[in-house]
């Protein structure tokens, strides 16, 4: 048994608390956007992200790779049986 077995528990808990947030991030960002240029909705409108829009796109990034890494760690650590 590894001592980062003990640990495992609690990486777990840490990435669903990320999955939830990054879900939460993502539907928040979607607002304005979406199936509506595929109904005849403008879609090719350029806009830049400024504020809390731009806020929002990089906490969803970083979300992004605190997932992606702490799930790798988790699958790197053996299960403790």
């Amino acid at each position: 048994m590894s001592i980062l077995s003990s640990y495992r528990q609690y990486l777990q808990i840490v990435q669903i608390i990320i999955s939830v947030a990054l879900v939460v991030s993502i539907l928040l960002q979607a607002r304005g956007a979406g199936l509506g240029s595929v109904f005849g909705g403008t879609g090719t409108v350029f806009k830049t992200r400024r504020g809390i829009d731009k806020m929002l796109f990089w906490l969803t990034v970083g979300f992004a790779v605190a997932f992606c890494l702490i799930s790798l760690f988790v699958a790197a650590i053996p299960a403790a049986s």
